[in-house]
């Protein structure tokens, strides 16, 4: 997995695509924790789900159909005050589904049920230039710090790229 922080800033940055009216803060913090929670099933290891089971880690919550349930639900909420229902259930699914697409681009793990529950089998991309993060307190060691420095090439810099671009086209269009 990426570290948490990682799978927000994607999510911010997908928001960040969209047209102006359709951004809020509420959307931004909504996409951002929708995209860590998939990893909420790190939770069951340590009540003895094993992490090849579909209910561990990196199976149910990392797939399109959780997704697609946790979008829904935040689009739910989010739509009561800002309507835009189907809007916002499509960009909540998708920030929160950029959560396994991010894993299944890192080094480690078993893959990722992207199917579930159609199917149990585990997929990883191509390519995988993520490190894959350490769980638990592993993270403050030297493999979570080649972590960080893994996702700041591959993913921060990127997104940062991104933002400053969108910045930049969005002055010129406003001249």
């Amino acid at each position: 997995m990426t570290t948490v922080v990682t799978h927000a800033i994607v999510a911010a940055t997908l928001v960040r695509f969209l047209p102006r009216p359709w951004r809020s803060p509420a959307l931004y913090v909504l996409a951002m924790l929708g995209s860590m929670a998939p990893d909420l099933d790190t939770i069951g290891l340590k009540f003895g789900i094993a992490y090849d089971s579909p209910y561990g880690h990196r199976g149910a919550t990392h797939s399109l159909l959780f997704a697609a349930v946790l979008g829904g639900v935040m689009a739910w909420w989010l739509a009561r005050k800002q309507g835009a229902l189907a809007r916002h259930w499509m960009i909540l699914t998708a920030c929160v589904f950029t959560h396994p697409v991010m894993d299944a681009l890192t080094n480690g793990g078993r893959g990722v049920a992207f199917l579930w529950p159609l199917s149990d089998d585990r997929f990883f991309f191509p390519l995988h230039p993520i490190l894959v993060s350490p769980i638990g307190a592993r993270f403050f060691s030297e493999r979570g710090v080649m972590t960080l420095e893994s996702e700041l090439v591959w993913v921060w810099a990127p997104c940062i790229v991104v933002w400053l671009v969108l910045a930049l086209w969005s002055a010129r269009k406003r001249r």
